[in-house]
């Protein structure tokens, strides 16, 4: 995106240096990135920058808006309320594609977003490492909001603690050291001083829930949740009766609550409009399908990780569905062939992390990742067998 610094760091990059930030970055917790890291970090300059964060900040007003909860009732799917709801989110997940209009500029897209945690902690370790093999240009850095390194880490570990010892503060996962993002679970854990645990080993007494470390029985009073529930229904029955411990009046916080999830996703996009979203309908409030349907992509709003997603629409998959209140119509955005690489350029996505101190009217940018892929959509699955794609993250000219 900013050629001069684009074409410096092709020009010095080889396949041993990469080889040795690889190295180093899997030294930390050998054997637990299973996910391909990409060669390159996204240098972004500061007017596209100020894009992302004008449509976040735009996102965030209808967020704040006193009607937000009334308008996403009917977000959270019948039957999976969980009780105790807060005020709000602590954490917001705000994807934008890198895009080309028609005249021809970079602006980004929203693609989806979530009110739910993201990598947070494995994104301190990549810069770490990545700035140690390739060091960033001055006057750029992978942080927002004013945050470096120390104080997005103090943050971070302050909204998943709240008000909490680490002992009664558990990162909740199901089978979390089978998770292909475990790596974020151990550097998320390092942070904040909790442990992860997996939602089978949790036992409950009354309104009370427990773990149990090196022999003793510790109470639960904070849950830092990566849960998802779309997850959770895919398991044995054994572990989905575990999961209903979820839906129970307990004494127990949780953040961000698993109500947000629902909240703030795809269901949220519909009541957006801005120049960065793409315009987007609820199927079910769609009175006449657009001419130009090639040109449209079809979203469940309850999958996750791109799941269940039709890109080349006819009429016929529209007619298949049978319950398009669960659906979006979203006009597709064009993505820029933005990353130029040794053999074809790549596409990219940026997710800015948002978090949201208990009591602050408002949330603020803190962070970010980034997505390289060649394929037809990003994420690992289609991107197997090329180079210069996966997970990565940006770097912001200040």
């Amino acid at each position: 995106m900013i050629p001069s610094i684009r074409q410096a760091f092709n020009a010095s990059f080889s396949k041993e240096k990469y080889q040795a930030f690889l190295d180093d970055l899997n030294s930390h917790h050998p054997g637990d990135i299973e996910f391909r890291v990409a060669e390159t970090a996204i240098y972004v300059p500061k007017d596209f920058k100020n894009k992302m964060l004008e449509a976040c900040e735009h996102i965030v007003d209808i967020l704040v808006s006193p009607g937000f909860k009334e308008n996403t009732a009917a977000a959270i799917p019948a039957g999976l309320t969980v009780p105790n709801e807060d005020a709000h989110t602590n954490f917001i997940a705000f994807d934008f594609g890198i895009c080309v209009n028609e005249a021809g500029e970079y602006e980004p897209q929203l693609i989806e977003m979530q009110g739910f945690p993201s990598l947070f902690g494995y994104e301190v370790l990549l810069d770490d490492v990545f700035s140690k093999h390739f060091p960033p240009p001055p006057g750029f850095s992978s942080y927002l909001g004013g945050l470096d390194r120390e104080s997005y880490s103090k943050v971070l570990k302050e909204l998943i603690l709240g008000s909490h010892d680490p002992a009664e503060v558990i990162l909740l996962e199901i089978f979390p050291h089978q998770q292909k993002t475990r790596i974020d679970f151990y550097c998320t854990s390092e942070i904040a001083g909790i442990p992860v645990v997996c939602l089978t080993e949790l036992t409950r007494e009354g309104k009370k829930l427990f773990y149990e470390k090196d022999g003793k029985k510790l109470q639960v009073k904070r849950i830092y949740n990566r849960v998802i529930f779309d997850e959770l229904f895919q398991q044995s029955e054994e572990v989905k009766k575990k999961g209903q411990l979820f839906f129970e009046d307990l004494e127990v916080e949780w953040c961000p609550h698993p109500n947000w999830f629902y909240r703030i996703s795809k269901y949220t996009i519909p009541f957006i409009k801005h120049p960065f979203v793409p315009p987007t309908w609820f199927l079910h409030e769609v009175k006449e399908l657009p001419a130009d349907l090639q040109n449209y992509v079809l979203k469940p709003l309850f999958s996750f990780a791109g799941q269940g997603v039709v890109i080349d629409i006819t009429p016929a998959d529209i007619e298949k569905i049978k319950d398009p209140e669960n659906w979006i119509l979203q006009r597709k955005v064009k993505y820029a062939d933005v990353i130029e690489t040794p053999d074809i350029p790549a596409k990219a996505e940026i997710r800015i992390f948002y978090f949201w101190k208990n009591g602050d009217p408002r949330p603020f940018p803190a962070n970010n990742l980034g997505r390289l892929s060649k394929g037809k959509m990003i994420g690992v699955r289609y991107n197997k067998d090329k180079e210069w794609v996966g997970g990565s993250f940006c770097y912001f000219e200040k």
